[in-house]
């Protein structure tokens, strides 16, 4: 996709790091975000500005007072609103140039295939392993990458799964956490959605070291960042077995 002169403009700093060919591939990249919350909100703010051209975000609630210390993608005004109506009004105007699909629904299994149809990766920006789990397979379905992150308090964590012979989600956490209300304060989500973000950006653009087969981890409390190296399971039940794999064609 050729950049219009106002594109070039807005994003003349970052062509500085990719090129023209480099922010092209942004414009052309379709991006799904699960979630719009604590960790869809700087994902998807910093996945606009920087000019992804086409972003899908789904999520099935409305906007809670509760909410407003983290979720930075909405504020007082928009209580009792969709998320998704917020999200897509805030990102719209944020980088008009771009594609937002702002998507009200339930992820689940009968309908995650459709929701992510088309797209060159998935965010991971639930609050649930269950999710996480189904949107694991299927990016490994479809060759995808699956950029994982996760908060409690003022830890977190993140990883970029890539299809083929890497770790995925449930060779690492092959049993989900019992379920629970966390505390979270929102820097803890706003650095580990920058680094979602920033993992997406050189993905799509083929700058740097991606977090594949290492799990980034966040220490807020001390302000120490450290990384563990993570290896594939042989006995996984997602992927063991299946080699590399490559993006399939999806019928249009």
């Amino acid at each position: 996709m050729t950049l219009s002169e106002r594109e070039r403009e807005r994003y003349k700093r970052q062509i500085l790091l990719f090129g023209e060919e480099g922010q092209e591939r942004l414009k052309a990249a379709h991006i799904f975000i699960a979630g719009a919350g604590g960790l869809g909100s700087p994902v998807s703010i910093y996945l606009a500005v920087a000019g992804v051209g086409t972003i899908t975000i789904v999520d099935k609630d409305v906007v809670d007072q509760s909410n407003l210390n983290r979720q930075v993608l909405h504020a007082d005004r928009d209580i009792g609103r969709k998320k998704v109506e917020s999200a897509e009004e805030k990102l719209s105007a944020i980088n008009p140039d771009i594609r937002v699909n702002a998507i009200e629904a339930t992820i689940d299994k009968s309908n995650a295939d459709r929701l992510v149809r088309g797209a060159d990766g998935i965010v991971d920006a639930m609050d649930n392993f269950p999710t996480r789990y189904l949107l694991n397979e299927l990016a490994r379905k479809k060759g995808i990458p699956l950029f994982h992150g996760a908060i409690r308090g003022m830890h977190g964590q993140a990883m970029t799964i890539l299809p083929g012979d890497f770790p995925c989600l449930a060779c690492i956490f092959p049993r989900a956490p019992p379920a629970e209300v966390f505390p979270v304060v929102g820097t803890t989500p706003g650095i580990i959605g920058t680094i979602q973000a920033n993992e997406v950006i050189k993905y799509l653009t083929g700058t740097g070291e991606l977090l594949a087969g290492r799990l980034f981890l966040w220490d807020g409390i001390a302000a120490r960042a450290e990384e563990i190296a993570v290896e594939r399971d042989p006995g996984c039940r997602v992927c063991s077995g299946t080699g590399p794999q490559k993006r399939k064609k999806e019928k249009p």
